[in-house]
This record gives C-alpha cells, sequence and structure tokens, in this order.
C-alpha cells in the first residue's frame, strides 16, 4: 500500500513539472535585429534634430548681427547730430598724429568730428544771489573719433570691432574764482569739470587768414592723454574681410553736395565713411560678420558669395545741427 502510494506521488510530480513554465528572454539574433532598427530610425532623427539646432544658432547669429548694428548707427547717428565740424580723408591724415594711437596700425580712426555737448546744471543763474541752488546748463566741445579695430586681443572676436574715443572741454568759470586744472591757464567752475587731459580747443592754431579746413586741420593735442582714457569699444564682429568683399559707394556728388570716401589703410571695409565736409554730413555704412559668432577660426571667416547672408549691410546719414564759420 504504502509503496503504490509513493509511486502514484512521483507520478504527480513528474506530471506538474512538465508545465512549470521557463524563464522568458530575447536571443542574440532578436537584439541584434533590434539594435540595427532603432540605429536606422534614430539616426535620422538624431541628424534632423542638430540641423535644426544649428540652423537655429546661424539664424539667431545674424538676427543678433543685425541688430547690434542698428543699434551701433542709432548711437552713431546720435553723436554725429551734435556736430559742428567732421573731418574728410584729407583732416584725419593731417590730424592722426595727434590722435589717441598715433603709431597703432590695428586702430585706425576713421570718424572723427568736433561736437558741441551739453552740460546741465553747473553754470550759476543770474538769480543765483536769490536762488542759491539755481543753476543753468551749458555747453562744451569734444573732440570724438570713431576706430577701427582688428588685432589679437582674445577678449574680442577674430572679426573687426568699433569703438570710440573722445575729449572733452572744461565748464569755464564765467565769474570771479574757479579752480587750476593742471598746465591749463583758464579758471574752471570745479574739478569734476576740468577738460580731459590733453584737449585742446580747435581753434588754438587757427591763423587770421586761415580757412576753416585749414585750421581744424592745424589742431594739435595740450600735453598727454590720460592712460584711462581709452576707445571703448561700441560693437565686435564688423567684418574683417579684405578679399573682395561688397563696397559701399559714396552718394554722388551734385551742385551742393560734394563726397569724399574714408576707408582704412588696411582695405577693410566693414566700417566705411563718406563725409560731405562743407555741409557737416556723413553717410556711414557697417558691416557685420555673424559667421564669426558660430566660428571663431580667423581663416574660416572670410567673407564669400556663398556666405554672404552672414554679412548684412545697414547705413545712416547724418548732418549736424552746428556750423563754424571763419
Amino acid at each position: 500500500m504504502i509503496t503504490k502510494t509513493l509511486k502514484f506521488i512521483l507520478k504527480s510530480q513528474i506530471k506538474s513539472s512538465k508545465f512549470i513554465p521557463k524563464p522568458g528572454g530575447f536571443t542574440l539574433i532578436e537584439l541584434l535585429v533590434a539594435l540595427v532598427l532603432a540605429f536606422l530610425i534614430i539616426t535620422p532623427l538624431l541628424g534632423f534634430v542638430l540641423d535644426v539646432m544649428n540652423t537655429d544658432a546661424q539664424e539667431q547669429a545674424k538676427a543678433n548681427s543685425e541688430q547690434e548694428i542698428q543699434t551701433a548707427l542709432n548711437y552713431i547717428s546720435r553723436d554725429l547730430q551734435q556736430a559742428i565740424y567732421i573731418y574728410d580723408q584729407t583732416g584725419i591724415t593731417a590730424i592722426s598724429s595727434q590722435l589717441r594711437y598715433p603709431s597703432d596700425t590695428t586702430k585706425i580712426p576713421l570718424l572723427v568730428f568736433w561736437k558741441r555737448e551739453l552740460v546741465s546744471n553747473v553754470v550759476p543763474a543770474a538769480n543765483s544771489t536769490t536762488v542759491s541752488s539755481t543753476k543753468d546748463d551749458t555747453f562744451v566741445y569734444s573732440l570724438v573719433a570713431y576706430y577701427l579695430i582688428k588685432d589679437s586681443d582674445a577678449t574680442w572676436s577674430n572679426a573687426a570691432r568699433i569703438a570710440r574715443w573722445q575729449i572733452k572741454d572744461g565748464v569755464e568759470q564765467v565769474s570771479t574764482g574757479g579752480v587750476t586744472c593742471g598746465t591749463y591757464s583758464k579758471k574752471y567752475v570745479s574739478t569734476v569739470y576740468c577738460p580731459d587731459s590733453g584737449f585742446a580747443p580747435f581753434n588754438d592754431y587757427f591763423a587770421a587768414s586761415d580757412k576753416l579746413e585749414a585750421g581744424m586741420n592745424k589742431w594739435k593735442k595740450s600735453g598727454t592723454y590720460d592712460n584711462n582714457n581709452t576707445a571703448r569699444v561700441l560693437i565686435d564682429y564688423v567684418d574683417q574681410t579684405t578679399t573682395s568683399p561688397p563696397t559701399a559707394t559714396c552718394p554722388p556728388t551734385t551742385s551742393t553736395n560734394t563726397w569724399s570716401s574714408i576707408t582704412p589703410s588696411n582695405s577693410m571695409t566693414g566700417f566705411y565713411v563718406c563725409v560731405d565736409r562743407a555741409n557737416t554730413t556723413a553717410q556711414v555704412f557697417i558691416r557685420s560678420n555673424a559667421l564669426a559668432r558660430i566660428n571663431n577660426n580667423s581663416s574660416q571667416i572670410n567673407y564669400s558669395d556663398s556666405k554672404k547672408s552672414y554679412f548684412s549691410t545697414a547705413s545712416v546719414r547724418v548732418q549736424g545741427r552746428g556750423y563754424l564759420y571763419k
């Protein structure tokens, strides 16, 4: 009886073991097929995503460059509106040794002019004896120079840039008192309103027989410039190309306008200026280099027809509001 019972139990266990599920999984062939299919699907998608990202970066670089050159032109336009005299190429050549960087060939002055600048709340008013806090505004003269700069300074891009430099006269004391500023013989309102180091009035070297252009071209600095008074960068990523870029052209000369071009000696035309000196008018062109924003390799950011969409150009024409007569 016991033997029969044991046989029955063993048979039952053997039968039930046949129905125990085996652990599932993929074969090596199945895994290889899955990997191939994933590669065929994901690779094109990844390439598409990278193309979209690159295109977006390129378009953003172009948009940023266009916006920045327009902002720079707006700034220059406001500056030029206060101009009383704008130097042409002959004038810049005549006074270039007196400007901020006379021996630095990487910094080329292309737009140089005298302007009248407002100084607010500085001159005692006529009724200041009764109202001691009342002060009037006045104007002083400034010499402004815009430079095209192309050097190896790692702070900036491998494209060119435009920088602005200025020296300004002080506010003279119109009554008794005042302070002395350095070697200047005049008295000034306070040390806050002293002339910038190196400043000299534009008419200091005029001879009685000089015409306006001849007198302005004789201008010389007074002493030395302050080491802290350097040209401040207005815009970077300006086209530095010297080989066959699209060049700007000056407006045609008419019976009332005589235009002359001012171009850098290194043949770069990313910053190009036309001057009508007699009418105190300038037309300024700036061409950007958006390619330098996404590829700063100096050998791969030059202009070419196939890349011309990266080199947008904008211009502005401005007439100064002041005039000088001699």
